[in-house]
């Protein structure tokens, strides 16, 4: 069926008469000492900066100045703006490009038709090694209309959100942009979310219409996601309707709320007329974790989203037309919202979507890809690194990674060790890495080595730079800026930028109670850093994962960074438990490398005289307890508030488990846990 839908021709009246793809979003080279202009052309219009600190300085004194220029020539315009910004972080207010009126899909589809239609914009990397599906920009706008088309027929208006249940494949795109098209709001779940959590979230979206397949592949396995769905809308009462796709060829029970989507969609036109879109009126909804345990559905608006989007996708990763670009990131989370769908696509690039896991069918599979797509940007999350790590050299040295040119890490800080590997084995020291940092609620990079002067040192493990916008403050406990370097504090952006979150949805009171009344004046990102001597940036991890011991503040991440520097560690995770003289211990638990030949007794040793080398030794860890596996969520992030839970001896109540990944591992942790201290009291 998605053969057939690919096979029709584009209808031209589907591409409407705007602009063309403006020169700066494809033709900007990458910067060697040459014109200022060549690499950034809108720095024209700029008062003459030299280099990068140069644009960077303009970006953050000149805001109107340098946004305004971005704006008009990356984005398309139906209706230009007539004012670049109305902000105020005191009052919670954001607002960017007044008055213009534009439409997503249109600059991310339409204007590459008009000037390269057989482009290739998707690379579909099933979850079946070596079968890849192309989408040109031509075939992914007629599916987009198609789609589009069979939302409205459907009933889907301007403004109603629409929940998309899916894994990365050409038709979540499309889902995504068919929204985009028809005003539409998507609120896309990772499709690995249970049907307790996706029904919490259609609930809180208010959605009418979920967008599924009726089984996913991942890792070799069937996924039951149109099961998942059913047992969800029970919950949903709202729900009108459910528009399934077909994955596998494999049949599942249809209830009345059905709609079989690919047999719909070959019944629609493939024109649809994009709506104009309000700068700020409302693109997507993500939801991200928060501390109270109640999902936060953040929005991010039009305009802004997708400038900061194409221009952090450009500019850190210095990416050039003809380009391939490898996010391996699910599109269920930000990374691939914006790095895998947006980004690339607003700049008319070619982008991978990848179904499978790092080591389906064997570790090499990451690599191997690399080989056969010619990937020249990898961008991946640092628990994978450590994973691939485990299993030595020999799976990446198999297969030709002369295609890189940069590799990219997201999602959490990644330790030296990883990052080492990463650089001299994956890219053979020929590959600057990024080590990024960002948040849902940025919308994109922050701080990441690149862009920068060329040449510049890149350090391992740092984020290092703030990107185009981006001013970082550090402030104390009792809300003072410090601005001298060597110091650690809270992470702040002190000026608003065009891809922030503009709000929780129907919650704005939350939105300003957790990120701008903490620290008026600022947007508060729950992050330490670390500014060194020379100015550069270094996240410690979150706030929350702030150890206290006898008086001294103790980031988690960097006791982690100096444990997986031990030779026979593959992972860590470090927690600050109770203890009745310095108030907070520390907690280590750890994986081994295969056939380490270590045990917990000598490991424990070496790590408290290791830790109390390199930090003191009031850092060193009363407990070091080793596991066969650390318990994660399904996207491969650490669950830290489940270890947190069982070294405060409250395993019985360790909260909502619907996203983990391995629920055996959390049960071999408590008893573990039991035997650690039963030894350590009877000692």
């Amino acid at each position: 069926m998605m053969a057939r839908l690919l096979a029709r021709a584009c209808c031209p009246k589907a591409l409407p008469q705007g602009p063309r793809c403006p020169p700066g979003s494809v033709t900007a080279r990458a910067w060697s000492n040459g014109p200022l202009t060549a690499y950034m052309p809108e720095a024209v219009a700029f008062p003459k900066p030299k280099d990068h600190q140069g644009l960077y300085k303009v970006s953050v004194e000149q805001g109107d100045a340098f946004w305004g220029a971005l704006g008009r020539s990356r984005l398309t315009w139906i209706t230009p703006f007539h004012s670049v910004q109305d902000c105020d972080l005191h009052q919670g207010r954001v607002s960017w490009f007044l008055g213009g009126q534009l439409n997503v899909s249109v600059n991310c589809l339409d204007r590459h038709v008009h000037v390269a239609p057989d482009k290739v914009a998707l690379i579909w990397e099933k979850d079946e090694p070596g079968e890849e599906v192309q989408v040109t920009y031509r075939e992914l706008l007629e599916l987009t209309c198609r789609l589009g088309n069979t939302l409205k027929r459907q009933g889907v208006k301007r403004g109603d959100r629409v929940t998309i249940y899916m894994p990365p494949c050409p038709l979540a795109v499309a889902s995504m942009l068919a929204c985009a098209r028809i005003g539409a709001v998507h609120a896309v779940v990772f499709a690995g979310f249970s049907a307790e959590s996706l029904a919490d979230r259609i609930q809180d979206a208010q959605s009418e219409t979920v967008i599924t397949v009726n089984q996913g592949l991942r890792g070799g396995k069937v996924i039951e996601l149109k099961k998942t769905v059913d047992q969800a809308v029970k919950q949903c009462p709202g729900v009108k309707r459910i528009l399934v796709s077909m994955r596998t060829d494999s049949k599942v029970p249809m209830t009345a709320l059905d709609v079989l989507l690919e047999e719909e969609m070959m019944k629609e036109d493939a024109c649809c007329e994009p709506a104009a879109m309000d700068s700020e009126d409302m693109l997507f909804l993500l939801y991200t974790s928060g501390s109270t345990g109640k999902p936060k559905g953040l929005v991010h608006s039009q305009a802004g989203y997708l400038l900061f989007a194409a221009l952090t996708h450009k500019y850190v990763f210095n990416y050039q037309d003809r380009d391939i670009f490898g996010c391996v990131a699910d599109i269920g989370w930000i990374t691939g919202h914006t790095y895998v769908v947006y980004g690339p696509l607003c700049n008319g690039g070619t982008t991978v979507l990848f179904e499978s896991t790092p080591i389906h069918p064997n570790p090499g599979r990451y690599w191997e890809t690399v080989e056969r797509l010619k990937i020249n940007q990898f961008y991946g999350a640092p628990t994978a690194i450590r994973l691939l790590l485990r299993y030595g050299d020999e799976w990446v040295k198999k297969y030709d990674r002369s295609s890189l040119k940069v590799l990219g890490s997201v999602g959490e800080p990644i330790n030296k060790e990883a990052w080492e590997w990463y650089f001299h084995v994956v890219g053979e020291t020929r590959c600057p890495v990024v080590d990024t940092w960002w948040q849902t609620e940025t919308g994109g990079i922050c701080i990441s080595p690149r862009p920068s002067n060329p040449g510049a040192k890149i350090l391992p493990g740092m984020a290092m730079r703030p990107f185009f916008g981006i001013s970082p403050s550090l402030l104390d406990d009792k809300g003072n800026v410090l601005l001298e370097n060597n110091i650690s504090g809270a992470l702040c952006i002190s000026q608003a930028w065009p891809g922030m979150a503009r709000t929780i949805y129907n919650d704005h009171k939350r939105f300003l109670e957790t990120y701008l009344t903490p620290y008026p004046g600022f947007f508060f990102t729950g992050d330490g850093v670390y500014r060194t001597s020379e100015g550069y940036y270094q996240l410690t991890g979150r706030l929350d994962d702030i150890i206290n011991i006898s008086g001294h503040r103790l980031g988690t991440a960097e006791v982690e960074d100096i444990v997986n520097h031990h030779v026979a560690v593959a992972e860590s995770a470090v927690i600050g438990y109770p203890h009745e003289i310095k108030g907070e211990g520390a907690y280590v638990f750890v994986v081994l490398k295969k056939d380490s030949g270590y045990t917990q007794e000598t490991l424990t040793a070496e790590l408290q005289e290791l830790i109390s080398k390199k930090i003191a030794k009031y850092a060193a860890p009363e407990y070091v307890q080793v596991t066969h596996r650390l318990p994660k969520t399904r996207s491969g992030k650490i669950m830290r508030r489940v270890l947190r839970k069982i070294v405060e001896d409250k395993a019985t109540e360790l909260g909502d488990l619907t996203t983990l990944d391995d629920h055996e591992a959390v049960q071999q942790i408590i008893e573990g846990h039991k035997l650690l201290v039963e030894g350590w009291k009877s000692c």
